[in-house]
């Protein structure tokens, strides 16, 4: 017993430590081009997706001191991993060039209905019908398509650092927000949709109408702040891949998709699925570019992590949550997703017995609008910073510029599922 209380000590100070390394890559970063002789470990302690992982093997590695092997591998065959290998599979998929082709299409559709300049709706549309469309498609799936065709489109002609962060910011938000017109979309909503009986009218009543407002409000106000500096962009290259982009193919690369979003409970059948889509993949691969399985192993790699360090922070999160009113609870979610996945923290707000109705809308709310404060707040922010980060200075994104850019967002979100 004491042996048990000492470790979740040890296991809280671990995660403290985590967050911490978060915010602390650059100096890795830094400390790898001072000191040669050591950069390959630094550079691996600079990358934000390898923090949690490389604190679990910690925690793992002293587990099996404190206790034994054998609790050591008990705890981690306990452990529900499905998360991050949906994430990995979902971020492979929807990043192949069929995918994002017919994406681009849709999006070039819409923009010509829009009383904008084209530069100005494309940039609009990637902030917002593409988040809204997470809720369909998830937030994995989405906040994969907007990264890159924002990465393509502005990100690489060189816009101003502000403008990098208050976009990543928007997007963030937006992604966190934008997955909660259905139940099955928003990791933290999946989470205690089943348990709570959530359907798709209730989620589209109660948090669908206040999430689009927020999104389009979000992503339409950047447009306009940005307005100029749009603008003077050079006009993007309308020319496609010089291979054509048959309508079969498209459709088979969605079947895949939607097959792996509906089998998403069943790792078994996704990565079954995702074996022949590799397959298929390598048969035809005049129409594919690279596939992004670095980058999402490595997101993979960082939620696996956090699934591994949050199963023992239970002892003190679940406690606080239980002794908040709901107003409280709203922002003490909102708060508390900054330094843990929101997903988690909706799971833990679940198995508190007796939350009152609004408590329960507080809880989820708070978790999704604080879903863009941070890296680690949202599942598929790690997805969009290993798209991104290296249109940053020096390969990495701040996360005190990354929080400071999405504060305004968060409020407007927040002002949206407190005030109607």
């Amino acid at each position: 017993m004491v042996r048990d209380q000492l470790l979740n000590y040890v296991a809280a100070g671990l995660f403290g430590l985590a967050v911490l390394h978060t915010f602390s890559t650059k100096f890795f970063l830094n400390l790898a081009h001072r000191s040669p002789r050591h950069a390959g470990l630094w550079h691996l302690l600079g990358e934000v997706e390898v923090v949690f992982g490389f604190w679990a093997l910690v925690l793992v590695a002293l587990m099996g001191v404190m206790l034994d092997q054998h609790h050591a591998i008990a705890y981690l065959e306990a452990q529900n991993f499905t998360e991050p290998l949906f994430v990995f599979v979902i971020l492979v998929i929807a990043a192949t060039r069929p995918v994002l082709w017919l994406v681009e299409d849709i999006i070039a559709r819409c923009a010509r209905v829009l009383p904008f300049a084209p530069t100005l709706s494309l940039y609009l549309l990637c902030l917002t019908l593409v988040p809204l469309l997470g809720s369909f498609i998830t937030e994995p799936a989405a906040m994969t398509l907007a990264a890159l065709m924002l990465k393509e489109h502005f990100y690489q002609k060189n816009i101003s650092s502000r403008m990098k962060y208050m976009t990543l910011g928007v997007l963030f938000v937006n992604i966190s927000i934008g997955g909660v017109l259905t139940p099955f979309a928003a990791p933290p909503v999946l989470m205690v949709a089943e348990k709570w009986g959530w359907d798709i009218a209730m989620m589209s009543s109660a948090f669908g109408w206040k999430a689009a407002c927020a999104v389009v409000l979000n992503g339409l106000l950047l447009t306009l702040w940005f307005k100029r500096e749009l603008l003077s962009l050079p006009t993007a290259n309308q020319e496609k891949n010089a291979v054509p982009m048959p309508l079969t193919v498209v459709a088979i690369h969605l079947l895949f998709l939607a097959m792996t979003v509906w089998f998403a409970h069943y790792p078994v059948v996704f990565l079954g699925l995702f074996m022949f889509f590799l397959g298929y993949t390598e048969a035809y691969q005049r129409y594919q570019d690279r596939l992004m399985l670095r980058e999402g192993l490595l997101v993979a790699f960082f939620l696996a992590g956090l699934v591994v360090l949050g199963g023992l922070q239970q002892w003190w999160l679940q406690p606080l949550l239980a002794g908040l009113n709901s107003t409280v609870l709203f922002f003490g979610a909102l708060s508390l997703t900054a330094i843990t996945d929101n997903a988690a923290l909706t799971y833990l707000g679940s198995l508190v017995s007796g939350l009152s109705e609004p408590a329960k809308y507080a809880l989820v709310a708070g978790a999704v609008t604080g879903g863009g404060l941070t890296v680690i707040a949202n599942a598929p922010n790690p997805a969009g910073y290993a798209i991104l980060r290296e249109c940053f200075d020096e390969g990495a994104i701040s996360p005190s510029g990354l929080l400071l850019a999405a504060i305004i967002p968060t409020m407007m979100a927040a002002f949206f599922f407190l005030v109607f």
